[in-house]
């Protein structure tokens, strides 16, 4: 879809979202004419008009602020699948939710995902309940790197890994939890990112 529209359509989409996404609304037509120097209000709105078509913006008539983004940026593939809570403690993944969040431009790769922490196993590294972890798909981790880990009966945590000689232990970055030692668990991704709840 991206590759439909002009460079100024793209250009004034961009700056659309990237308002959205620092203060919560969107730019006025006045707004966007000064920032693009459109001088006329009609320059402006054939833009919006021509975004509005292409299924990636929604406007309200009668309010100035009124522009929003189409929920989903899958046409334009830069969001990541919500797989579900991720328990600072165990849980299972709940791959089967079709909720997106938009990340992109930090965290953008086809082989990722999020995930929502549930708990506070992993306080001591700044990672509290209800922040959102961004997961790079892989199924090998080395000693020390904080991953996704599920066990064979199908539990998965956000802890650091350690395998040791006969057993994984699944470290917390809690110094009041105590790590989890278990004979067999996978590694379904490693952490890259996080963004915290509410920012």
């Amino acid at each position: 879809m991206s590759s439909q529209m002009t460079d100024r359509q793209q250009n004034v989409y961009e700056m659309i979202r990237a308002l959205i996404v620092k203060r919560g609304y969107g730019p006025t037509v006045r707004e966007i004419g000064e920032h693009f120097g459109i001088k006329s209000p009609n320059g402006v709105m054939c833009h919006l008009r021509a975004l509005e078509r292409k299924g990636l913006i929604r406007r309200s008539p009668n309010k100035s602020r009124a522009i929003e983004l189409v929920e989903g940026f899958d046409r334009l593939g830069q969001s990541l699948p919500l797989a579900g809570i991720v328990a600072a403690g165990p849980t299972t993944l709940a791959f089967e939710q079709s909720d997106r969040v938009d990340f992109s431009e930090m965290f953008f790769k086809d082989d990722r995902f999020i995930l929502r922490v549930s708990g506070d196993s992993m306080i001591d590294a700044h990672i509290a309940d209800g922040d959102y972890v961004v997961i790079q798909k892989q199924d090998t981790a080395e000693a020390g790197q904080m991953v996704v880990a599920q066990t064979s009966e199908g539990e998965a945590t956000l802890k650091y890994w350690y395998p040791e000689s006969d057993r994984i232990r699944l470290q917390p970055a809690n110094a009041e939890m105590a790590p989890i030692y278990v004979k067999d668990a996978r590694v379904i991704g490693i952490a890259v990112g996080v963004v915290r709840a509410g920012v």
